[in-house]
């Protein structure tokens, strides 16, 4: 085997991992280290019981067809859906209901209070809603100017 690793699916679709020296982890999990600030790097494949099998400095560095389901396995894994613009709020006190459209649709989000909004950097925020799902707001500046002035009623 010339390749470190092969990742493959058994037949109840569980990540199998195959390392150079022979051993098989079947169930192996995928996990990003810095999921917004670095998504395509740093990436650990672990073993059911939690221990790293393998680390990934790049994506782009990896086999296609290991690309391929380490991507897909970590879609499983992460629903965090990225606000491009927001519509509308029902009202500029909280709880507050926000239209928004995101990279997955259209939908609406119960923001219970300012705290519910978490500053990452100097551009980027995560907004939690009342069921516990977060939405990330990746490049404020590049946002729409309705958006951002809407936003900074919250900020």
């Amino acid at each position: 085997m010339s390749a470190p690793f092969q990742l493959n699916l058994d037949p109840f679709g569980k990540l199998i991992v195959r390392l150079a020296d022979g051993t098989q982890h079947v169930g192996a999990v995928v996990v990003r280290a810095f999921p917004i600030a670095e998504p395509q790097r740093s990436i650990s494949i672990l073993s059911p019981e939690g221990k790293e099998l393998v680390w990934i400095d790049d994506l782009a560095q990896v086999p296609e067809h290991e690309r391929s389901l380490v991507e897909q396995a970590l879609q499983g894994r992460e629903f965090m859906p990225e606000i491009t613009r927001l519509d509308g709020v029902n009202s500029f006190s909280t709880p507050s209901i926000w239209r928004v459209q995101t990279n997955r649709g259209a939908t609406e989000l119960v923001l219970k209070g300012e705290e519910d909004i978490r500053r990452l950097s100097p551009t980027t925020l995560i907004v939690a809603d009342a069921h516990g799902v977060q939405f990330l707001i990746r490049d404020l500046p590049s946002l729409d100017r309705h958006t951002r002035k809407l936003l900074d009623r919250f900020l």
